[in-house]
């Protein structure tokens, strides 16, 4: 979604409405997380993908029929159906795609997450299709909304959406929608073993298994907009230049610092977000008590020079709210580092999480190929993957894997 927010706001200025597919539902080795996003604009072109091109053409079809009709539709897409199979869906599993048509009247709301996005802060999109006889609930921003409800939301759906928010976002049921009561909920249609005839109903009781016509609707959609990780890199060096180059493809924010001012400078790393010229392990308090890291931060230490890199390893590796810690140098420099850091008190556990040598053993000695080998030991530092070749593995590719443990690091930087 993320994307194509700049597109989203732009063709409602210009045409006045965009249709909007959106994945909200996937299962197995689906191509593309729910929340990714395609748009198709009055002229036809299209902005983005949903499927990385397994059903885009389907998709655009049902873009067509909403933009004409105003009325929404949801299409799930199976491997195992001869449809999935004839437009294109052959890398396994499921996907569910939400086609809407988004009018300039829903311009305000958009406008504000992209603000939200570029300043970097979380914002949480909430949308739902009508229930049957009842209208259409309002998209909420839920950042900004109390929990006691709001226009078209009740405070009961409202906090079933915040603990799927707080879970990274999905499907949600709202309540007893057309699919029937929450299944989270005692199930309503059981026999109450306190009623004198258990097999006859309360004939005043309303139908569970009825529509709801004051829900809002059967499911919420919870689209969680992280603000981007940060990558902090300490060490104005070429091999810093390309990894920002690198990272920036992954969505990250970039933070370039060294204590030389003569390095440090904004025409020597164009590609980073900011250049900032202080000691590292100055830097880095500083931006943990500023609550500008979170599990998400990647810590990547370049310097090659002990009395930076010492002071800065020792804090990182002591904090919790860092994703992801390591350190350029060879095997003989890993071995005395580890040795420094014991000296200075670090525990056994803690010295344990430093990825050093730095990246995954690609072969590779240039700063573009030490920046692929870096980028690729933190991408899979964060999924938990297991790090081995995909041909011949019996897991599934886009699931959650068990992370390594002592896979071969690079015995010298870049390597």
């Amino acid at each position: 979604m993320r994307a194509v927010l700049p597109d989203l706001v732009r063709a409602l200025d210009e045409d006045g409405s965009v249709v909007l597919a959106t994945v909200v539902g996937t299962w197995g080795s689906a191509p593309q997380p729910a929340g990714a996003a395609m748009l198709r604009r009055l002229d036809g072109r299209v902005v983005g993908s949903i499927s990385g091109g397994c059903v885009e053409g389907a998709t655009y079809e049902l873009a067509e029929q909403v933009q004409d009709t105003g009325e929404p539709v949801r299409c799930r897409f199976d491997v195992s159906d001869d449809d999935a199979i004839a437009v294109g869906l052959t890398c396994g599993g499921t996907i569910e795609v939400h086609v809407e048509r988004v009018d300039v009247d829903q311009r305000p709301l958009w406008t504000t997450v992209l603000a939200s996005v570029r300043d970097g802060r979380t914002t949480t999109i909430v949308s739902a299709p009508p229930a049957d006889g009842a209208p259409p609930a309002p998209r909420i921003l839920l950042e900004d909304v109390a929990l006691d409800g709001v226009d078209g939301w009740d405070g009961d759906d409202l906090a079933r959406v915040s603990v799927a928010a707080s879970a990274g976002g999905g499907l949600v049921r709202l309540g007893h929608g057309p699919t029937g009561p929450d299944p989270t909920s005692p199930d309503p249609t059981s026999p109450d073993p306190t009623s004198p005839d258990p097999t006859s109903p309360d004939p005043t009781s309303p139908d569970p298994t009825s529509p709801d016509p004051t829900s809002p609707g059967r499911e919420a959609f919870v689209s969680v907009l992280e603000a981007a990780p940060r990558l902090l890199v300490y060490g104005a060096v070429d091999f810093a230049a390309a990894l920002c180059d690198q990272v920036r493809l992954l969505g990250y924010r970039t933070t370039v610092c060294d204590a030389r001012a003569v390095f440090a400078t904004s025409e020597r790393f164009p590609s980073a977000d900011e250049v900032v010229v202080d000691w590292p392990h100055r830097h880095l308090e500083r931006e943990v008590l500023a609550g500008r890291t979170d599990g998400r931060t990647v810590v990547c230490v370049l310097t090659h020079d002990e009395k930076f890199d010492l002071p800065l390893l020792t804090l990182a590796l002591t904090r919790d709210d860092l994703g992801y810690v390591g350190a350029m140098g060879s095997a003989r420099t890993h071995h005395r580092r580890v040795a420094s850091l014991a000296d200075a008190g670090v525990p056994p556990e803690r010295v344990a999480r430093l990825h050093s040598p730095i990246g995954l053993h690609l072969g590779g000695r240039t700063p573009a190929e030490t920046a692929l080998a870096i980028a690729a030991e933190v991408t899979a530092s964060r999924h938990g993957a297991s790090m081995q070749h995909l041909r011949g593995a019996q897991t599934p590719i886009h699931g959650r894997a068990t992370p390594a443990v002592g896979h071969l690091r690079p015995a010298v930087p870049g390597a």
